[in-house]
């Protein structure tokens, strides 16, 4: 039972890391340009504290909310401060007419690029020729998206 309940939960991460991607994306690009942009996200923020809430009652901490906030280390403080530059940072991106399919590309795959040493390096991730190769695909690509024509 724990093979298939690891198998549901690979599936299952991916698959909704994708949608929400992709439903991040084309909410950010259809937030009106005549909307102030940091108050669009104090009401997206606003909105994620309620679900965020609403998660942590459906699936409580057993040994309680307190305890796990003082477990808590730097990396959840900077993940917040990453959060919010990506959001400024997409929709002034979709604000100055970068396009829907190129601009989202184009930054998830420069930033994983600048991830690949990082997780050499600090993670001791191990790559594989086949990696470095989709990694030399990814570039190509990079140049194909940005190619004048």
């Amino acid at each position: 039972m724990t093979g298939r309940k690891n198998m549901f939960l690979f599936y299952f991460s991916i698959t909704l890391a994708i949608l929400s991607s992709a439903l991040y994306h084309f909410s950010a690009r259809s937030i009106p340009s005549n909307i102030n942009f940091a108050v669009s996200l104090v009401v997206t923020y606003a909105v994620a504290i309620g679900i965020t809430i609403l998660v942590t009652l459906l699936f409580p901490a057993p040994a309680g909310f307190a305890f796990e906030v003082k477990k808590l280390n730097w990396a959840s403080f900077l993940l917040a401060i990453a959060i919010v530059g990506i959001e400024f940072g997409f929709l002034l991106t979709y604000r100055a007419g970068w396009n829907l399919g190129i601009a989202a590309v184009l930054v998830n795959v420069v930033a994983s690029l600048i991830l690949v040493p990082v997780a050499i390096l600090v993670f001791k991730d191990r790559i594989s020729w086949v990696n470095i190769l989709g990694i030399l695909v990814c570039l190509t690509g990079l140049v194909m998206l940005n190619w004048k024509r």
